[in-house]
């Protein structure tokens, strides 16, 4: 096996072989190091490897298991292995260690995957850009001079550059989506409660968050989700399995006739590139020459009003990591503890009321209604998965002196105008991508399809978004996309 060989495979063709007993667990694995030394000094996917522990691994791995001796690299967020570092790119964790294996790591280890190391994140997740201070900024494989997005970048410059095939993500707010548009990768988002959490952590933004992966091809992804979905009794969400193998059905065609509605409005009323919406006009138009019935239709829930709720929660959430930091470290947090965004969402969320925050929660299951009964006509919601390609490395991380007047203001603001000061604060992130949040806060599966290349030469995505439970519809539809003309995705390699 050649690395070029080697760089255009996904991790059903690695397990195949491995099946076989054509190429070994070991050589596959230093192949993918070798990629990894290669592209990551400029890239800066990994934060943390395991050479020599997944080495000795692959020397006692247990045959017989979909994935046996694959390898992969896990998130530095959510995605723990018992000694290995889990600091989610935060100066204050940089030394913390995880304890034990997550839920989710559990089941993927128990598939047989070979875990290389942690990939590059924002701090705590908080944005669609991956430069964290602790680490420095992820590159896009595609160009340097861009991001691959956020918060999973660092799993998407992996895959993108082929360093592995798939990689585990999470997606709270856009994160498995937005990566997969800005790289062009397969990115699904399951439905709430589908894959494992915890344990301990099973309300991961109040349900906004779930952890899955990002992958070059719809057939890793489906049966990704066969291995992962799971009814967990301690997990705060659940939602009922899945009675067939996605696998299967995503190779089978529609049982019945599909009607689709799509739109390229943004939500929250930014502006969306020529390019976004070339994107979606040429999904539409491949749709109609496959017999689809597809309609433009706005759905009616308020996207302003959604946003401004979900602040809200990230405002709570991250007021009630920094209490527990604090406790932690018996003192308390400063502004040069944490990153700009951290410091001000935990100042706007020290200042929620329990009253305002389950406010916030009702208007979610009442946008949650809204789509269910949109779902009743249409099986499908296309918009862009961004509005733009990537942005360049830096473009959206705030100059020291930006910093500095950002939390004077903070400081300086009541009640009442420090949830303003987030909107403005992440609005020029949200300009980049305002169609993602919505499928967090209600719930939903949806997936960012590889199908546009950008007058600039970058990937942009199309989002698919279905009702809950839907999963299946949506892989049998990107696994027809996949497989026509109009899938872009990595075709061939990349010139990095």
């Amino acid at each position: 096996m050649n690395l070029k060989t080697y760089m255009t495979m996904d991790a059903t063709d690695i397990a195949e072989l491995i099946r076989m007993k054509e190429v070994t667990p070991g050589e596959f694995l230093k192949l993918a190091f070798r990629r990894l030394e290669e592209v990551n000094p400029e890239l800066n996917a990994v934060v943390h490897g395991r050479r020599e522990r997944v080495m000795i691994e692959s020397e006692r791995y247990r045959e017989n298991q979909p994935f046996s001796g694959v390898p992969m690299l896990l998130k530095n967020l959510s995605q723990g292995v018992a000694g290995e570092y889990m600091t989610s790119s935060s100066k204050l964790m940089k030394n913390v260690i995880s304890q034990h294996d997550s839920n989710f790591v559990r089941k993927l280890r128990d598939a047989g995957f070979l875990f290389m190391g942690h990939t590059n994140t924002p701090e705590f997740g908080l944005k669609n850009i991956t430069e964290p201070e602790v680490y420095g900024p992820t590159h896009n494989p595609w160009n340097t001079a861009h991001s691959p997005g956020g918060s999973s970048g660092g799993a998407a410059a992996a895959i993108a550059s082929s360093v592995v095939p798939v990689a585990g993500a999470s997606d709270g707010g856009g994160s498995i989506r937005i990566p997969a548009s800005f790289t062009g990768l397969f990115g699904l988002k399951p439905t709430r409660g589908r894959t494992p959490v915890g344990p301990g952590s099973g309300r991961q933004w109040q349900g906004a968050a779930i952890g899955f992966v990002l992958s070059r091809s719809v057939r890793d992804s489906a049966a990704l989700l066969d291995i992962l979905q799971t009814v967990q009794p301690e997990a705060a969400f659940q939602t009922p399995l899945f009675p067939g193998k996605y696998t299967t059905h995503a190779q089978l065609p529609f049982d019945k006739p599909v009607r689709i509605a799509y739109t390229t409005k943004s939500p929250v009323g930014t502006p969306v590139s020529n390019d976004a919406r070339e994107a979606v006009l040429k999904t539409v138009n491949w749709l109609e020459k496959e017999g689809y019935n597809v309609e433009e239709k706005e759905h009616d829930v308020d996207g302003v009003t959604l946003m401004k709720d979900y602040y809200m929660m990230n405002s709570g959430e991250i007021s009630a990591l920094t209490a527990q930091l604090e406790h932690s470290l018996d003192r308390t947090l400063t502004p040069d503890d944490v990153e700009l965004e951290t410091w001000l969402l935990h100042k706007a969320g020290k200042s929620v009321s329990a009253a305002d925050f389950s406010r916030s929660l009702a208007s979610w299951d009442a946008a949650a209604a809204k789509m269910e009964a949109f779902h009743r006509t249409y099986d499908f919601f296309i918009t862009p998965a961004s509005a733009y390609t990537a942005p360049k490395v830096g473009e959206l991380t705030y100059s020291q002196s930006e910093q500095a007047e950002w939390r004077d203001k903070m400081e300086r603001a009541d009640k009442d105008k420090q949830q303003t000061i987030i909107w403005d604060l992440f609005l020029p992130s949200l300009t980049y991508t305002p169609y993602t949040q919505l499928a967090n806060l209600t719930g939903q599966p949806a997936m960012s399809v590889p199908v546009h290349k950008a007058s600039n030469g970058l990937p942009l995505g199309v989002q698919v978004v279905a009702s809950k439970g839907k999963e299946d519809m949506l892989l049998k539809l990107a696994r027809q996309m996949e497989q026509s003309d109009l899938w872009e995705g990595l075709k061939g390699l990349l010139p990095y």
